[in-house]
This record gives C-alpha cells, structure tokens and sequence, in this order.
C-alpha cells in the first residue's frame, strides 16, 4: 500500500504543477504578463517528475505514469496485479489533482477567473484538432516509445544510470513536451489525461473525453514498443 500511496501522490503532484502550469501561467495568459510559453510548461512537468523521483523513487519507482507502468511490467519487472493496483492509484492521483485545479480556477476573485478563462485551457486536458487523429496518434505513440525506452534504459539494474535516472527520465519528458505540445498537448501519460477529461466535460467542454481513447491507447503501444525493443538492445 505504500508504493501505491506514492504512486497517487507522485501523480498528484506531477498533474497539479504540470497541468497547473498550461492553466494559469501557460500560452494564452500574454496580457496578464504571466505567460511562460510551451518551455516554461514543458520544464514544468519534467522538474515535476525529477523532484518526484528522488521523493518517491525507492518507495515505489516513481513511474507516475500508467504506460511507464505497462512498460516496467512487460519487461518482466513486477506482476500484473501490483502493475494494475500502480495504474488505479495514478489515476486516482491524477483526479484528485485535476479537482483541486477546478476548484483554483472557479472559486478566484473575478479579475483572475477572467485571466483563467483567456488561456488556452482551463483544466489541461489533451486534445487534438479534427482530422488530425493519424498525426495525433502516432505522436503519442512515438514520443511515448522514446520517454519509456529512457526510463527502461536508465533505471535497468545493470546498464542503468543510477542516482542520474530521475535527472535523465525528467528532462526526457522535457523533451518530449517540447516537440509535442502543439500537436497533442502532450500526455504521453493516460492517467494525465483522464482527469482533466473528466473536469473539462463537467465544464461542459466534452471533447477531451471523446478524444481520451487515443490518450490511452496511443501510450499503451508505445510502451509495449518501448519494452520489445529494450529487451533486444540491452546487454547481457
């Protein structure tokens, strides 16, 4: 239970500051003066993953993430059901965050639900632009293949990067925003996905839930990828 206490608190943390970000300070808030820009958002979910694995990392493995998860579990290293208990409690942890969001930005002063209400999102759900389901996909897909590969890579018992891998895996993710915010947002992380989903359709704002399945599924093949390919690349 307390691998998957910190798994929910890892997650937690790492949607609230992330998703949080792209909210209240992310593309859109330029009249404000607060807009940090796609960099500022992307280093806001890769600072969030690297200050939760070296808080959580010998707990439980700070994967935060379900395709992380999947990966970690095809790849042999732990068993179907603590892999699914990981997954539930990351979502949950990504729930409780994204309600804590919704409560920020419908219960401020009217000035700042104004300044809220001018970004480009108000819960940091993903989404993507009609007709672009094949690039959305296979960004997911890809970009997800390559941020598991590294956390498969640097965490593995012999050829891993030791106390650097939260460091590597962190600005990774970085990476990935970096090149894939335009597109999709970014999730490459299902339970990331799911609640602010949730929130942006009590908004009344129902793509983000409809679009869901390809946030789930996407990541989900990439890891899987990810897994397959790492077991033929890493050495004896």
């Amino acid at each position: 239970m307390k691998k998957y206490l910190a798994e929910m608190i890892g997650t937690f943390v790492l949607v609230l500051m992330g998703c949080g970000s792209a909210i209240f300070a992310g593309i859109g808030l330029g009249t404000t003066g607060f807009g940090v820009t796609t960099l500022g958002v992307a280093f806001a979910f890769g600072l969030s993953v690297i200050a939760m694995a070296y808080t959580i990392g010998n707990i439980s493995g700070c994967h935060i993430n379900p395709a992380i998860t999947l990966g970690v579990w095809a790849n042999g290293r732990m068993k179907g059901s603590e892999a699914f208990n990981y997954m539930i409690f990351q979502t949950i942890g990504a729930i409780i965050a994204s309600a804590v969001l919704y409560v920020l930005v419908h219960t401020g002063n009217e000035a700042g639900i104004e300044a809220v209400f001018n970004s480009t999102t108000t819960t940091g759900s993903n989404s993507y632009m009609p007709g672009n389901i094949v690039p959305a996909f296979i960004a997911e897909m890809v970009f997800t293949f390559i941020f598991v590969l590294v956390v498969l890579g640097t965490t593995d018992e012999k050829q891993g990067a030791g106390n650097f891998a939260g460091l590597a895996i962190g600005l990774t993710l970085v990476l990935v925003h970096i090149a894939c915010i335009p597109i999709t947002g970014t999730s490459v992380n299902p339970a990331r996905s799911i609640g602010p989903a949730i929130f942006a359709a009590i908004e009344g704002n129902c793509i983000p839930l409809t679009q869901l399945w390809l946030f789930i599924v996407a990541p989900f093949v990439g890891a899987l990828g990810s897994s397959a390919v790492w077991n033929m690349i890493k050495g004896k």
